[in-house]
């Protein structure tokens, strides 16, 4: 029975990461031409929606479903941070050294702080107020309003976009598990193929990434019960990584044609919306309609924002000492920190 679980958590993961990249992000992309946004604004926004979209489902699918499940949203939200600014950033630096925009890694990194401090005023107490809510979605607004101006408040040249980051993963994956997952590939073709407006590519995708992260929400607490895991380790681990691997394959082809700065800022602009409207979001909606508090487990999350804050002060160290830069060696450390990470997670279970 649980291998039946596991299956079905692996098969739901490919599906996340090919509808996202390959029908998800294209349709945004369209949309981002027809409204004539600039690359900065759509990567802040609709960029950010498409490679953080599982998360953002699954948070809210947690959060509403009955049985006190809101910790695997929040920690699938955590976890994929964490794994977003160290493994992510790592393997970007590991490729090829990265040459970064302070002006706009400063901008970022500065939210993110905040985001992360945010977060631990929240988690203080256990319970989310509406007032608390709303300030995180308020701090995501001032976070796109910035990024569309700051180019007139810090002037600097702009980094070009990589096209077709999906269909190079495709083209990279296809050759190793084309076999195994054939069947699922020719189902999405068929299903897609009809629809031709990317406006309803759009919305038939946001319809199937829902359905895709109710049954990982599904799978992983059967999983954690079985197992006798708490399921917020099941959503830092598991889960965070799992709807995370396609960002780090389209990071890790970024970064191969030369433009590392450009795959760790969207790492950490990935988590800025994550955090802020990943979470903020779904609170907002919930209490907007409710006149009561939502209570939040933080055990097993809280030593997490903590030590993903310390992951913000290690990386800001390491830029300045760099000079902006980031090589390998950055990258063997960030991915062990990452490794010390998961053992530390893994022995909550048995402390």
């Amino acid at each position: 029975m649980i291998l039946f679980y596991i299956l079905v958590l692996i098969i739901a993961f490919y599906l996340l990461a090919k509808i996202s990249d390959n029908y998800f992000v294209v349709s945004l992309d369209q949309i981002a031409n027809r409204l004539k946004l600039s690359s900065e604004a759509s990567g802040a926004t609709l960029m950010a929606v498409g490679s953080s979209a599982p998360e953002l489902f699954i948070a809210i699918i947690a959060l509403a479903k009955p049985g006190d499940h809101e910790m695997i949203g929040m920690g699938t939200i955590i976890g994929s941070a964490l794994f977003n600014i160290l493994v992510i950033v790592g393997a970007s630096a590991l490729v090829k050294k990265a040459v970064l925009t302070w002006h706009s890694v400063m901008r970022d990194t500065i939210f993110y702080a905040f985001s992360i401090l945010l977060l631990l005023y929240a988690f203080k107490d256990g319970i989310i107020e509406f007032n608390e809510a709303f300030i995180f979605v308020i701090l995501y607004i001032i976070y796109i309003i910035s990024v569309i101006n700051w180019k007139k408040i810090a002037p600097y040249k702009d980094i070009d976009v990589v096209e077709d980051i999906g269909k190079g993963w495709q083209e990279r994956t296809q050759k190793k598990w084309y076999n195994i997952f054939k069947p699922f590939d020719k189902l999405l073709e068929l299903v897609y193929k009809p629809i031709k407006n990317y406006l309803l590519v759009f919305l038939f995708s946001i319809i199937l990434i829902a359905g895709l992260s109710w049954v990982l929400v599904e799978s992983a607490i059967v999983i954690s019960v079985f197992l006798g895991i708490p399921s917020a380790i099941i959503a830092l681990t598991v889960l965070a990584m799992g709807t995370s691997v396609p960002d780090l394959i389209s990071s890790w082809i970024v970064a191969k044609q030369a433009r590392g700065g450009m795959a760790i800022s969207n790492s950490i602009g990935s988590n800025i919306f994550d955090i802020l409207f990943g979470l903020g979001a779904p609170w907002f909606i919930i209490l907007l309609f409710s006149n009561e508090k939502i209570a939040v487990s933080t055990e097993n999350l809280y030593s997490s924002v903590i030590l993903l804050f310390a992951t913000v002060i290690v990386i800001i160290f390491m830029l300045i000492a760099k000079r902006w830069k980031l090589g390998y060696r950055a990258g063997y450390f960030l991915i062990f920190l990452y490794i010390l990470y998961l053992a530390w997670a893994i022995s909550q279970i048995y402390i």
